[in-house]
């Protein structure tokens, strides 16, 4: 498995409510990729700008075909990327 957190900083306030819909039209697309175990987006109520996106994929190689595939080029490349700074983390599940 290749667990993964994305870190979503929105640079405008205003741009919130644009990215949090973008993120939630994502999901379905992302569950249904090959090689996707979980896909969810969270919203911070500590910090409106902030998202985290954990992700689990079969492996590294799905992962990086995701970025091929609709959510990617239709949704997050035009409506969320550009509203953003973004830390991407791969990760290891603790206690498994």
């Amino acid at each position: 498995m290749f667990p993964l957190i994305v870190m979503l900083q929105v640079k405008e306030p205003a741009e919130v409510p644009a990215v949090a819909a973008a993120l939630a039209r994502m999901r379905p697309l992302c569950l249904a990729e090959p090689g996707c175990l979980l896909w969810e987006a969270y919203h911070s109520q500590a910090d409106a700008s902030l998202f985290v996106l954990v992700e689990h994929w079969q492996s590294r190689g799905h992962w990086e075909a995701h970025g091929q595939l609709a959510a990617i080029q239709t949704i997050y490349l035009p409506d969320v990327l550009p509203r953003v700074t973004r830390m991407v983390h791969p990760s290891i599940l603790l206690g498994v």
